[in-house]
């Protein structure tokens, strides 16, 4: 890593070289982190004290939570800071620990959400056997597992991204130090190594996608064979946060990285990338909070305690 002694940090351009829209954007960003701030305090706290959420499907939920406020405050706290600053700096140093951090939590966030679904498959699928194979055990094996994923995803991508020597301008045209952006910069074709390993977590979170399929489809055919439509719908309402929240993090993940990197962004760039990042953290507590009538319940005895 013989660049770390001559690049001393990159220049981060935000949304606008406008300072007024730029505080706008910064604004609106602050509004967003609050209300995931907010929302996934809340689903914390209600899966911790309410003694009729202590299942392994709301274990897991609150650990999305925590991975949720993880993820969005990766990258937005520093970029409102520097909106408001006027000052879009950052070192060498807090831009490898933003990379490792980003890639951590993204991948940790798709691994929980692929246990989620074998969670859901278990529990409609196989009911009889759910609280022997979903054990404790087997919970906190699952989030180990989740973590160590994360962590091992995050070390890789951070490595092979900044073991190339970087050349030219530091000017990286996003909110935060993404990782298409700092290839760019790279001298010659260093980052073939890079390309291996995004290759190789492509196929990790294609095998993940897979997989959650297959859950989804065995899920969707058991819970069409229920004779009552009350059991289907119960089914389908523990169901279905989950399956908007797998969708709305896959559909901005996979069209971010799958569209093309352009010399000079465009504002429907940034407003993917904001999707990608923004937005995920910040919905998931409402689509689990109003799809869901235990949840809905827990969120009541939380306020109502606050109250006394």
């Amino acid at each position: 890593m013989a660049n770390f002694t001559t690049l001393k940090g990159f220049l981060l351009m935000g949304f606008s070289a406008k300072p007024e829209i730029e505080i706008v954007c910064a604004s609106v960003f602050l509004v967003l982190y609050l209300v995931a701030l907010t929302g996934n305090i809340l689903i914390i706290t209600a899966t911790s004290i309410d003694d009729s959420l202590h299942s392994p499907l709301y274990f897991f939920l609150k650990h999305l939570s925590f991975l949720d406020l993880c993820y969005i405050s990766v990258t937005v706290p520093r970029y409102i800071c520097n909106s408001f600053m006027h000052n879009g700096n950052i070192s060498l140093w807090e831009c490898i620990l933003q990379c490792f951090a980003f890639t951590l939590c993204g991948s940790s966030e798709m691994a929980m959400l692929t246990v989620m679904s074998y969670d859901r498959y278990v529990a409609i699928c196989l009911p009889l056997h759910y609280e022997i194979i979903m054990n404790v055990s087997t919970c906190i094996h699952g989030i180990l597992a989740v973590w160590i994923s994360g962590v091992i995803s995050g070390v890789m991508h951070t490595a092979a991204t900044f073991s190339i020597h970087f050349c030219g301008a530091n000017i990286i045209h996003q909110f935060f130090c993404d990782v298409p952006q700092l290839l760019k910069f790279s001298c010659s074709n260093e980052y073939v190594g890079e390309l291996g390993v995004i290759v190789f977590l492509s196929l990790v979170a294609f095998l993940c996608f897979i997989c959650i399929g297959l859950s989804y489809m065995h899920i969707f055919s058991t819970v069409l064979q229920i004779p009552s439509a009350e059991g289907r719908a119960k089914a389908f309402s523990t169901c279905l946060p989950h399956l908007s929240v797998v969708m709305l993090f896959l559909s901005t993940g996979v069209f971010d990285f799958l569209k093309p990197q352009s010399d000079s962004p465009t504002a429907l760039d940034f407003l993917l990338t904001g999707f990608y990042t923004v937005l995920p953290p910040a919905l998931n507590p409402m689509i689990y909070s109003l799809r869901n009538k235990a949840m809905k319940t827990a969120l009541r005895k939380v306020f109502k305690r606050r109250k006394v």
